[in-house]
């Protein structure tokens, strides 16, 4: 009691004397210094926490440096003031939901904080310490100046002596210490690929995943979403951690957590187990993530991919038969390589069917199809053959849109488009008039655009008009068996024939009913080609399109089919006489010509589109017949060039054809814009989308809008002024393409191989020569010491010499003397000698 009393005493100061925040924090901070007591140096900390708060100016300016001084040397032996004095440190370095002035401060003392690296070492160190608390605080701070200075932190962290392992600890605490490290690490990792790979060889990924089992897969709460994000950024855009996750054993722990079997073959289904689970937002989210792993495993470059069969199954089966969240469908086909799509004809699918009024609680199996069925099923109904289409959901449109990415990749070989394309041809051994079977694609091309159109029939139209194009777009051989398919004439459907999702569909079983043939037709003009049949299907769609009291969501689904017919026909009469002579005695000149004369001050992209088409037949009109390039001159002349043109123009610059992109094409419906909509008008749904252009046909509209322009004004004689022409020399041109494609497959294979072998053989010699050079040292060094041993050797036996010499020559000195002394001879050269020794000697 005595001594709480004299520390008040001394902060209160003189009796009567009024004590300003500045003066108490003085004397506080003054407290702070070494040379005090630990236990006043705890209460003034304590004290100044209480304040920092309310005056983080004041508390900084005379309380920092000491509060740095006491981490680094008291929180080891005081943990209950060291985490004190992080908790301090903490609140004066704080930016979030703070003003502009509060936040320059909190920048202010991270600086001074990050000034050397002492107290951030201490820091890592000790988020190793036994006291739960003090490794807590130690997280937060570590947080709060990782989220001010990352750069800073992440340079001394690289040269902390504790090193990773103590980053690595908090991912083994209780739920509150591994959900601070996982938001610490997160923090740390981003955008330094050194420390994620330092973190990764020291087993960080095996620590997270372990956090993820533990805390129940999946199903986990935002922990479990927390630790794969930290597993995503470790992965993306860092090929070194690619490479080592694909050496580890964690690949076929992805699939566990998706209940998937990592050793699928493919002659084996998928149990039920994976295809229908619960879901609920927490568990798609974390799912996301996993693919998202997933997708960049697969993409990633390097060795091959022990899982790779079983991620593409995996991702096919959860797109295409399983009862996942839509947008976890879209993402499976987003992360489908280009490669896999082959694999779509050998992989047999059990689509599953949600039973009505169930909740999503109970399914129906239907019959077994393979991949490719099942995604043109897809693709032209929607999901779950097409209970929702009506809807037009951004997620289920986004489905249906991604898919027809997957089955561009699956038709980019000539070879299967034309297989697909052969399809729809008459059996060649039929009666006449043969016509063609009704697959799934040609029936949602020929379905007629009855009154009033259907919903459901506008969307399979142009997602039929959409694949279409892909198979005739740059090949000529496609287009030429185009020309030959005959569609059978269908009577009228109603409204709502098929909006139930009355398609035919492979894996509902045999085929639907043939449709009645009217004789009548065919016996006064014969069999119509599907070019006429789809110039027929364009000029009712017009005529819907004109009709007196429309409301206004009817004309925008027919001016959506309208541009569905205008893009299709635009890329296949492109480069195609034939077809263009076929369109044109079919009416479609009367057609074009008949739109463009109409004044239209609402939507610009169909008299765009119009003029666009009549510019591709004008501009490939080139074999004879009744209309030819002549007959069309006069008519494009009393169009005015210059309107035609000006209509292409304001195409352009429409939001519909602008923000089209190459994995974007689902717009929110109405598309913002400069479109002037009738003010009338409002979608059927809330979150309706729509579709007009793919980007396949946005790319070649932009590419060739110039060329129609130029080609407009030029003389009917003239020669066309596109690249290339259509028949062999299209054919030829088509060729010369694949063989450039090829070649440069080739080079770009052959060139990675000889950087590989370049690289093996550079680091082969590297190693040779390293090892010679080893051993001429060491056989130089050897010798060395053998001629310095064999040298002093030498050196010994001369000095023994010269000692002998010098005894014998004394010795030899003495006996002459005393030869002299007894009388005795010494011969002159002895004497001479002796004499010689005696005056050396002086």
């Amino acid at each position: 009691m005595e001594f709480f009393q004299q520390t008040y005493t001394a902060l209160r100061g003189p009796t009567g004397v009024q004590q300003t925040p500045a003066d108490t924090i003085a004397r506080l901070s003054d407290r702070l210094s070494p040379s005090t007591l630990l236990a006043d140096r705890r209460a003034a900390v304590l004290s100044l926490k209480g304040l920092a708060r309310a005056h983080k100016q004041l508390v900084g300016a005379h309380a920092l440096q000491g509060f740095l001084v006491i981490i680094q040397n008291d929180a080891d032996v005081d943990p209950d003031i060291g985490r004190a004095a992080i908790e301090t440190v903490t609140i004066l370095c704080d930016t979030l939901d703070a003003s502009y002035t509060q936040r320059d401060l909190g920048l202010e003392h991270t600086d001074k904080l990050l000034d050397d690296d002492k107290t951030a070492h201490k820091l890592f160190s000790l988020l190793g310490d036994q006291d739960y608390s003090l490794r807590y605080s130690a997280c937060v701070l570590l947080i709060s100046i990782l989220q001010n200075r990352p750069q800073r932190v992440q340079a001394y962290f690289l040269t902390a002596p504790a090193g990773p392992a103590t980053v690595i600890a908090l991912l083994e605490g209780n739920k509150e210490i591994v959900e601070c490290g996982i938001a610490m690490l997160s923090t740390l990792i981003r955008k330094s690929s050194e420390i994620q790979k330092v973190l990764a060889f020291d087993g960080i990924f095996e620590k997270l995943f372990s956090v993820v089992t533990r805390e129940g897969g999946l199903e986990g709460q935002s922990v479990v979403t927390d630790a794969l994000k930290c597993v995503d950024t470790l992965l993306r855009f860092n090929t070194s951690n690619q490479s080592y996750f694909r050496e580890t054993n964690l690949p076929p722990l992805l699939c566990s957590l998706l209940f998937f079997n990592s050793g699928v073959q493919p002659d084996q289904t998928v149990p039920q187990e994976f295809a229908l689970q619960f879901w609920n937002e927490e568990k798609a989210t974390n799912a996301g993530l996993i693919l998202e792993s997933i997708g960049l495993l697969l993409g990633s470059k390097g060795a091959g991919l022990r899982e790779g069969y079983a991620f593409t199954r995996l991702l096919i089966e959860m797109a295409l038969a399983s009862n996942a969240p839509t947008r976890l469908k879209v993402k499976c086909l987003r992360l489908l390589p280009p490669a896999a799509a082959p694999l779509l004809p050998t992989i047999i699918l059990t689509p599953y069917m949600p039973v009505p009024d169930t909740n999503g609680e109970e399914w129906d199996r239907l019959e077994a199809a393979n991949g490719i069925d099942a995604l043109l099923e897809l693709i032209m109904h929607g999901e779950y053959n097409g209970q929702n289409a009506a809807r037009r959901l951004k997620d289920s449109v986004d489905l249906r849109a991604t898919a027809v990415g997957v089955f561009e990749h699956f038709v980019r070989d000539d070879g299967v488009k034309e297989v697909f394309v052969a399809e729809m041809l008459p059996p060649e051994n039929a009666d006449p008039p043969a016509h063609s079977p009704v697959t799934p694609l040609l029936f949602g091309l020929i379905i007629p655009p009855n009154s009033p159109l259907d919903r459901a029939n506008v969307s399979s139209v142009q997602f039929a008009a959409a694949l279409f194009a892909h198979l005739l777009r740059h090949a000529p051989q496609c287009k030429s068996l185009a020309r030959r398919i005959v569609p059978p004439p269908l009577t009228p459907l109603p409204a709502s024939s098929t909006a139930d999702g009355a398609f035919y569909v492979p894996a509902d079983g045999n085929p639907p009913p043939a449709p009645e043939l009217e004789s009548k037709d065919e016996a006064e003009d014969g069999p119509q080609s599907l070019v006429a049949l789809l110039s027929e299907h364009l000029s009712l769609a017009f005529l819907q399109r004109s009709r007196a009291g429309l409301a206004p969501r009817d004309a925008r689904e027919a001016d959506r089919i309208i541009c569905a017919y205008l893009s299709l026909l635009a890329q296949w009469l492109w480069e195609d006489p034939r077809a263009v002579r076929e369109f044109l005695e079919a009416g479609g000149l009367g057609v074009l010509v008949d739109q463009l004369n109409q004044p239209s001050e609402i939507d610009v992209v169909v008299p765009g589109l119009c003029a666009f088409l009549l510019g591709v037949c004008y501009e490939f009109n080139r074999e004879p017949g009744e209309i030819t390039r002549a007959t069309m001159h006069p008519i494009l002349a009393r169009l005015g060039a210059d309107v035609l043109v000006g209509r292409m123009n304001r195409m352009r610059e429409d939001e519909r054809i602008k923000v089209v992109g190459p994995d974007s094409w689902v717009l929110p419906c109405p598309t913002p814009g400069p479109q002037a909509l009738d003010p009338a008008f409002t979608p059927m749904y809330d979150g309706e989308t729509e579709i007009w252009f793919d980007w396949a046909f946005v790319d070649f509209w932009k590419a060739n809008n110039h060329t129609i322009q130029r080609g407009i004004v030029a003389d009917p004689e003239s020669a066309s002024s596109s690249t290339a022409q259509s028949g062999e020399e299209s054919i030829l041109v088509v060729s010369l393409r694949e063989i450039i494609a090829k070649q440069a497959t080739e080079i770009e294979a052959l060139q990675r191989k000889l950087k590989e072998l370049t690289a093996t053989s550079r680091a082969a010699s590297e190693t040779a020569a390293a090892t010679r050079f080893d051993e001429e040292r060491a056989a130089l060094e050897a010798a060395l010491t053998a001629e310095r041993t064999k040298r002093a050797e030498v050196e010994k036996e001369q000095d023994d010499l010269l000692v002998l010499l010098d005894e014998l020559s004394g010795k030899r000195a003495k006996d002459k003397q005393r030869m002299k002394e007894q009388g005795m001879e010494v011969s002159e050269d002895e004497d001479e000698a002796s004499d010689g020794e005696e005056e050396e000697e002086e």
